[in-house]
Formats: C-alpha cells, sequence, structure tokens
C-alpha cells in the first residue's frame, strides 16, 4: 500500500478496523487488537503513528520484525496477517499490519478479543463459545450424535414414523423405498448412521417413558395469561412432553381452544367469513420453526406458547446463529437451520415449506388476515415470535357479530374518526408517541398500519424527516394542503 493511501487512511482517526501504536514496544496491545480484527472485520495496525494518526515512524531491523512476528505467533489457531515496512524517512519507516476479518474463534495469550469501536476487548464468554459451537456445527451437532446405549427403535413412535413417509411420497418429497420397515424409513431420513441411531430420531420420534430422565428437554409450555403480561393470574397452564409431531399438535390444539374467531355473512354468499385473532396458519409455522430451531443441547428449557389478552408469544429456547438477525427474517433469505436433520424431516413430512421460505410466509398469513406484522427479537436464551391481534379486533372496531350485513362499519368509522384527530392535532410536528397518547394506543405495529400508514399514502400526513421513516426524531405534520375542517 503506497504512503497517500495510509496517509488517507488515518486521517479518520482509529476505528473499530484500524489501530495506531506509536511503536512495536507496545506489540503486546497490538497482537491482542490484531486478534480482535481476525475475530471481526479485519482491518489495519500501523505501528510509528501517533494516537491522532500522524506518521511519525520508527526504526526498524531485522529483530523489530522478528519480534512482531514472535508476539503474532501467540495468537491460535496460527494466523498469518500480512506485514510491510514502508519508508517516510530516511532512517524511520512505519509498519503496517493488514488483517482479514474471519469472524472467527481465535484467542492470544489464551483469551479471545472483540473491537468495540477504537477498542480492543475481552470477547465474552457467551459469545465465544456461541462462536464455537456454530464453528463445530457442519460436525459435531447435537441431533447428530448416536443415542446412549439401551435405546433401540422399539422406543419410537412407529405408527408416527410411517406417517411420514405417507405424507413424504404423497408431496413428492420422497420416493417410496423398496422396504417401508421402520428401521428402512429411518435410513432413509438419515436418522440412522453407520448402524447407530441419532438424537435427531428421538427428538422426532421419541415416545418410551423411559427416555423422559435422558431427555426432559422435549418438552412444550403453553399458558393462556389473564392480562397483558406474565404478572397476572393464568386462565390456563399446560406442560407436556413428547416427540415433535406430537408437541406440534399440542400447541395447535392449544391455540384452536383459545384464539377467538371473528365471523361475518357477506350478502351473496352461503358461507360466513372468519377471521381468527391470530392465522392459524402462521402460528403454526411459528411452532414447527421453534421446534426445528431450538437449542436440544441443553436440557432446561422448552418450547413455549404464552398468549395473553392483547398479543401472542412463540417462544424457542435458542439464539439466532450464523449472523442471522431479525430485519433478516423479513427479507428472502438463504436458510441454515440449527438442526438440519430434524427440519429436512419436517420438511419431507409436510409440517414446513422449502428452507428460508417459513418467515415470509408468516408475513404473508399475518397480511391476509390483517394482523400487523409480527415482531422478531432475541433475548437471554430464547427467541421471541410476537403477534398482535388482526385489525378486525383493534380497540377502535366494533366487534363483527355474525349475521350483520355490515360487520366491519364499526372498524371503519373509528378509523376514519382516528385519522381526522390526527389530521387536527398534527397541525404542529408530532411524534409517534404524542399521537397515539391522543388516541389511547398502546401496539405501535396496529397504529402504523391502521392509522399513519394510510395518511402518510394518501400525502394528508407528512413526516419531517422523509428519508429516514425510522428515525428516532422523526415527527408528522400534516400537509398543509390540507383543510380537515
Amino acid at each position: 500500500m503506497f504512503l497517500e493511501k495510509i496517509k488517507d487512511l488515518a486521517l479518520n482517526g482509529e476505528s473499530e478496523t484500524l489501530e495506531f501504536k506509536k511503536t512495536t514496544g507496545q506489540r503486546t496491545e497490538a497482537a491482542k487488537t490484531v486478534c480482535a480484527l481476525l475475530n471481526g472485520l479485519g482491518g489495519f495496525v500501523v505501528f510509528g503513528a501517533s494516537d491522532q494518526g500522524e506518521l511519525i515512524g520508527q526504526q526498524v531491523t531485522n529483530k523489530t520484525l522478528e519480534d512482531l512476528a514472535v508476539e503474532l505467533r501467540r495468537i491460535e489457531p496460527p494466523a498469518f496477517p500480512e506485514i510491510q515496512t514502508i519508508a517516510i524517512e530516511e532512517d524511520r519507516k512505519i509498519i503496517l499490519v493488514r488483517v482479514n476479518g474471519e469472524k472467527g474463534t481465535y484467542t492470544y495469550d489464551g483469551r479471545p478479543y472483540l473491537r468495540h469501536g477504537a477498542t480492543t476487548q475481552i470477547m465474552p464468554r457467551g459469545e465465544y463459545e456461541r462462536r464455537l459451537l456454530e464453528r463445530l456445527h457442519n460436525t459435531q451437532r447435537w441431533e447428530n450424535q448416536p443415542v446412549p446405549e439401551g435405546i433401540t427403535i422399539h422406543d419410537l413412535d412407529e405408527e408416527e414414523i410411517h406417517n411420514t413417509l405417507v405424507n413424504a411420497i404423497q408431496k413428492g418429497r420422497m420416493d417410496k423405498p423398496p422396504n417401508v420397515n421402520t428401521e428402512s424409513i429411518l435410513m432413509g431420513l438419515k436418522l440412522i448412521h453407520e448402524g447407530k441411531l441419532l438424537n435427531a430420531a428421538i427428538a422426532l420420534y421419541g415416545k418410551s417413558e423411559k427416555l423422559y430422565p435422558l431427555y426432559p428437554q422435549f418438552s412444550i409450555r403453553l399458558a393462556r395469561f389473564r392480562g397483558k403480561d406474565r404478572l397476572a393470574d393464568f386462565l390456563d397452564s399446560r406442560n407436556y412432553w413428547g416427540h415433535a409431531f406430537a408437541l406440534l399438535r399440542r400447541g395447535e390444539t392449544f391455540l384452536r381452544d383459545y384464539v377467538p374467531i371473528a365471523g361475518r355473512v357477506v350478502p351473496g354468499k352461503i358461507f360466513r367469513e372468519d377471521y381468527p385473532m391470530y392465522p392459524p396458519r402462521a402460528s403454526r409455522e411459528a411452532i414447527a420453526n421453534a421446534i426445528c430451531h431450538r437449542d436440544y443441547s441443553s436440557a432446561s428449557g422448552a418450547v413455549a406458547i404464552a398468549m395473553y389478552d392483547d398479543h401472542l408469544e412463540i417462544i424457542n429456547p435458542g439464539a439466532f446463529h450464523f449472523g442471522f438477525t431479525p430485519d433478516n427474517l423479513i427479507r428472502p433469505h438463504t436458510s441454515r437451520p440449527w438442526n438440519p436433520i430434524i427440519a429436512e424431516v419436517f420438511y419431507r413430512a409436510g409440517v414446513i415449506e422449502q428452507w428460508g421460505t417459513g418467515t415470509l410466509n408468516i408475513l404473508d398469513w399475518c397480511q391476509e388476515n390483517q394482523n400487523p406484522r409480527p415482531l422478531w427479537e432475541e433475548q437471554p436464551g430464547s427467541v421471541i415470535i410476537t403477534f398482535l391481534p388482526s385489525l378486525f379486533f383493534s380497540k377502535e372496531a366494533e366487534p363483527p357479530f355474525i349475521g350483520r350485513e355490515e360487520p366491519l362499519t364499526g372498524q371503519v368509522t373509528g378509523q376514519v374518526t382516528g385519522q381526522v384527530k390526527i389530521l387536527e392535532f398534527c397541525q404542529q410536528p408530532r411524534t409517534a408517541k404524542e399521537i397515539m397518547q391522543l388516541l389511547g394506543l398502546k401496539h405501535r405495529e396496529s397504529f402504523y398500519a391502521m392509522h399513519l400508514k394510510p395518511l402518510i399514502q394518501n400525502e394528508l400526513l407528512l413526516m419531517t424527516v422523509p428519508d429516514k421513516p425510522n428515525s428516532r426524531n422523526q415527527q408528522y405534520l400534516t400537509n398543509p394542503n390540507h383543510n380537515p375542517t
């Protein structure tokens, strides 16, 4: 790299990808930074530069470079960053260490490091362990390990195994094997490896009571709370243990018991139109995803469904992996299931569709049922998807009673009334929080879908920061060309 490019690089100062050291006498701290860059986005360490990025250089001999190389060899696994020397004066040089980022699990002197802004810090233990698991994922996962001694095919639900085969053949996702005995089916589903039954087979089909002490994590917790949070009493609480297909059915049954359905009779149609508070296909997909992606290596924790007065949560005991974030899930994306063998069997059985489309299907089904977009978030030890009620159950809407010819009149009237209030209120810039307080609303997604979005699309309401719709400084102002009276 030419000297002028180094100077350009130094203009912006130290950052997540750049650190300055005055001399190689600071090589210990520099090696920690190299380790952090290997575990992050990569970057540069420059020796012979002040903290402000001024290139002052230092004397560089063969021993200088040898001492630096020895220090970098304390990084494990071995890494070989590119080292260049560049003369800035007759007897002074800078040393440039170029590092390729790998988001890896490198350690210096036995400790992993990460770069946070312009500082180097020890990587949190939980983050390091998560990265190790991901690194070993292809070859060493809980699901592809052999079962303990004494567990056999006779401990599995053989009827469920044969049902999987029938469904897979009907959907064209599996050819009919020459032999349809249980062992042959399990081999075709990759649940037997080198003659040994795998943990994935127990997760999918384990039925014998003797399995419970060994696999207590095969469970689902179901709760209907009386209020809007967990401080409220239970209306119903259930815990079940069983294999993946049984737990999925338990979850579906629970939701059928408690999810309200609004219905209306449409003139000219024989059958009424039903609108459940939460779309069944979307909630079923979310439960199936939780079962496929959960962390089975921990004996504690369970897939959980928690229903409140104003929202529904489906909880997966696990974490986002491989760099996935909630934002990735609402756009087309590749899928890397944490338990690919289990996910493959669910796919063949018709429980889930093609990998990578599940969350997009959830979004579509919510839109069809007039539910706001669901919310994904990661909390310590779990990933949670939150569904908000269909707009047919919104606070402003009258209940769409069966038998009414115009069951949505109340909803439309409430929506229009709320929008008129907004336009009157926003004669001066107002925040979303202020508008929600005016209308007595609590759920931002429902508020945006029902009130703000239509007004903005019709250019009746303007954003004060139109180029950044999600800006924390965003406010809303009635279009001065619109007269609400």
